[in-house]
């Protein structure tokens, strides 16, 4: 009798095919959809995907930076303002992870934003055939591009929840599963016609059920929680509006614009 380790198992068996909406996880989904040639959509609501979103809606081109680039070199090297903590807003510098310092912004403005999560997932995904930044205040507008692309393309799109690195386990490489990302990637679907993989649809329900209380579950899940503890509640307010804006950012030559 074969043990299971010796079986040869289909190595495309977590590929989500046949269907063209597929679902995805953090660092290790997003290499999985580049080896696929989908169109990648990045989720990190609380706050990488809601700040880029809220920046290129008011006339910001946002670079995105990971955790392993340096964010002062490559600011110096764009000619753009590097995004600072929270906590450092307005001494250090007058943007940071919060949306709401960009409600402002003058068009035209270039400014790196390093995030763990979801500016180190983009920073991989820079090689898709489309990259996308997608929220809950942008959903339809981003579900309407994706639609556009599939029906004239044999493209499929992944959506990318990239989760939480949080301190307490960055020493065992682990991201936690945010379900603010989950429920964000949710919306995105429900908003496309085209088949879903069980992945895809079953996230789909989880904001279905939801989706008339979002501002109620993103202050009380555990990203909210904290963001309400440093201060930010109204982060998360903003964060949870659905469909706010109907920018699309996408990856070019000039960073993400809408």
């Amino acid at each position: 009798m074969t043990s299971t380790s010796q079986t040869s198992l289909n190595p495309h068996i977590f590929s989500q095919n046949p269907y063209r909406c597929k679902l995805d996880f953090g660092q290790w989904g997003t290499v999985q959809a580049l080896a696929r040639n989908d169109i990648v959509v990045i989720v990190d609501t609380l706050s990488f995907s809601t700040t880029v979103v809220t920046a290129v809606s008011h006339g910001g081109l946002v670079y995105p930076c990971s955790i392993t680039e340096d964010s002062v070199v490559l600011a110096q090297r764009l000619g753009a303002e590097v995004a600072v903590r929270r906590s450092e807003v307005p001494h250090k510098g007058r943007f940071s992870l919060s949306p709401l310092t960009y409600v402002e912004i003058t068009a035209g403005t270039k400014i790196v934003i390093p995030s763990p999560n979801g500016g180190t997932c983009s920073s991989f995904a820079q090689t898709a055939p489309c990259l996308f930044i997608g929220s809950f205040v942008n959903a339809k507008a981003i579900a309407n591009a994706i639609s556009q692309m599939l029906k004239t393309t044999d493209l499929c799109v992944t959506i990318i929840c990239c989760g939480e690195r949080e301190s307490a386990l960055s020493d065992y490489g682990e991201t936690r599963m945010a379900i603010e990302d989950y429920l964000g990637a949710g919306a995105i679907f429900s908003y496309l016609e085209y088949e879903k993989s069980p992945e895809a649809y079953v996230c789909e329900g989880a904001f279905f059920h939801v989706c008339k209380q979002l501002e109620a579950i993103l202050l009380d899940c555990g990203t909210g929680r904290k963001l309400c503890e440093l201060g930010f509640a109204a982060d998360i307010q903003h964060a949870s509006q659905l469909n706010l804006y109907n920018s699309v950012p996408r990856m070019g030559v000039e960073g993400f614009l809408g």
